[in-house]
C-alpha cells in the first residue's frame, strides 16, 4: 500500500459552511472524513467589530442542528439576529401580511448570522474532533465509479474514498470535471448586500418588500434585524438597477434603501460597503452520479428572496446522514438503493422551494394587471390568523 494513498469513507471537496457541517455530521456519526478544499477557510474573525457584509438567515430547526454539531454554541449570542415577525408589503397594498413566531407558539422565526462567524465555529469543531483535512490541497483530477471515487492532487497524492461529496459552490470543479448534469437560468438580477445603523428600534422584525421598477423588473428588498439597532438588507433588482445604485455615493445609496423601505425605521447609517452577487437559478434532477452526491450550491442554487439558499444546503447533509445511518449491516455507504432513497428526499425538498421562490418572482414579475390585483389580493386574505398559523408552522419547521 502506497504512503501516498490516503483512504476514508467519505471525501468532501469544499469548506464552505455546507462542507465543513457535513464533515462534522459524518464525523459524528461514525464516518471516517477527509475534507479537502484548495484554499484554507479564513481563520480570522472581524478583530474591529465591523459587521459581516454576508449574512444568512437560519431557520430554528437547522440551528437545533448546528447546536447538535456543537457550532451554535460558540458563536457570540450578541451578534445573533432574531425574527420573531415578518412583515411582507406588495405594490399597491395598505398594509403588509404579518407572521408573528406567536402564531406558531413559537419564539422566532429564525436567527441572523454572520456568515464568517458560523464558518469559523465550524472549522474550530472540525480542528476540536480531529477531522482529517487537506486545505490548500488543489485537487488536479477526479474519477468515479459505482464503487469508489478517486482524488489526485498536484502533489502526487491519492485520495480514494467509498463517497464523494461535492460541496463546492455553484461553480462546482467536481460537476464539471464529471460532466454532471444542471439546469440554469439567470434571473438578470443582482443582489446588493450592505449593513445599516436605524434610528428606530427594529423588534426584532424581518421586512420585505416586493415591488417594481419603473422598467417593469422585479424589485425585492429584505431588512433583516441584527443586534445593538442595526439591519441587514439584500436588495435583489434587474442588474442594470444593480450596476447604477452601485455607482451612487454612500448617502445617496442610504436614501435609495430608506426610500424603498418607505422610512419605516426613520434615518439609516450606512455601516459597510455595498457588495453585490448575480442571481441565477440552478438545479438538477440528479445530484448523484455514481458515488459522488452535489451538496449545497453545487447541487442548487434559489433566489434569496426566502433565505433558504443555506438552509437547502443543510437540509441536504441532514438527509444524507440520516439515509446512510439507516443503512443495513451489509450496504455500502454507496449503495444504490440508499443513494436512490436520498435522491427522491432531497428532490421533493428543492421541488417545493422551487415552487415558493422560483413561483413568488414570476408572480411579482407579471405585469398583467389582473394577476397583480390577484396577487395583492392573496396577501390580504393571508393576514387570516388561520392561514398565518400554517405558514408560520411550515417556515419554522424547515
Amino acid at each position: 500500500m502506497s504512503n501516498d494513498v490516503l483512504y476514508a469513507d467519505v471525501a468532501i471537496v469544499g469548506a464552505g459552511l455546507v462542507g465543513l457541517s457535513a464533515a462534522v455530521a459524518l464525523h459524528q456519526a461514525g464516518f471516517s472524513v477527509v475534507l479537502v478544499d484548495s484554499k484554507h477557510p479564513a481563520k480570522a474573525d472581524s478583530l474591529d467589530g465591523a459587521w459581516d457584509s454576508r449574512i444568512y438567515a437560519i431557520s430554528p430547526k437547522n440551528a437545533q442542528w448546528l447546536n447538535r454539531l456543537g457550532a451554535w454554541p460558540l458563536l457570540n449570542p450578541a451578534r445573533i439576529g432574531e425574527m420573531q415577525t415578518m412583515e411582507i408589503f406588495s405594490d399597491n397594498t395598505q398594509a403588509p401580511m404579518t407572521l408573528l413566531a406567536s402564531d406558531a407558539n413559537a419564539d422566532n422565526l429564525g436567527f441572523i448570522v454572520e456568515a464568517n462567524a458560523l464558518m469559523q465555529a465550524l472549522l474550530r469543531q472540525v480542528v476540536t474532533l480531529g477531522i482529517q483535512t487537506l486545505f490548500d490541497t488543489p485537487c488536479e483530477a477526479v474519477s468515479s465509479t459505482s464503487s469508489r471515487a478517486t482524488l489526485r492532487f498536484a502533489n502526487n497524492k491519492t485520495l480514494e474514498s467509498s463517497l464523494l461529496l461535492a460541496a463546492d459552490g455553484s461553480h462546482s470543479w467536481v460537476r464539471q470535471q464529471l460532466n454532471m448534469p444542471m439546469q440554469q437560468k439567470s434571473y438578470d438580477q443582482t443582489a446588493i448586500v450592505a449593513n445599516f445603523k436605524v434610528e428606530m428600534p427594529h423588534r426584532n422584525i424581518a421586512r420585505q418588500w416586493f415591488s417594481l421598477d419603473i422598467e417593469g423588473h422585479n424589485s425585492i428588498l429584505a431588512w433583516l434585524p441584527l443586534p445593538d439597532d442595526t439591519i441587514s438588507i439584500v436588495w435583489s433588482v434587474s442588474t442594470k438597477h444593480a450596476n447604477a445604485l452601485l455607482l451612487l455615493s454612500d448617502d445617496e445609496f442610504t436614501s435609495q434603501v430608506m426610500a424603498a423601505g418607505a422610512a419605516v425605521l426613520g434615518a439609516l447609517t450606512l455601516i459597510s460597503s455595498a457588495a453585490a452577487f448575480p442571481l441565477s437559478l440552478q438545479k438538477t434532477s440528479t445530484p448523484v452520479q455514481d458515488c459522488v452526491v452535489l451538496v449545497g450550491d453545487a447541487a442548487h442554487q434559489v433566489h434569496p428572496m426566502a433565505g433558504q439558499g443555506v438552509n437547502l444546503g443543510f437540509r441536504d447533509i441532514v438527509d444524507l446522514v440520516e439515509v446512510l445511518k439507516a443503512k443495513g449491516q451489509y450496504q455500502t455507504l454507496n449503495d444504490s438503493s440508499l443513494l436512490k432513497r436520498y435522491t427522491r428526499l432531497r428532490n421533493a425538498d428543492l421541488l417545493n422551494m422551487l415552487l415558493l421562490t422560483d413561483g413568488l418572482y414570476h408572480l411579482f414579475e407579471n405585469k398583467n394587471k389582473l394577476v397583480q390585483n390577484v396577487r395583492n389580493w392573496g396577501l390580504s386574505v393571508t393576514n387570516h390568523q388561520s392561514i398565518k398559523k400554517i405558514l408560520v408552522e411550515n417556515a419554522i419547521s424547515i
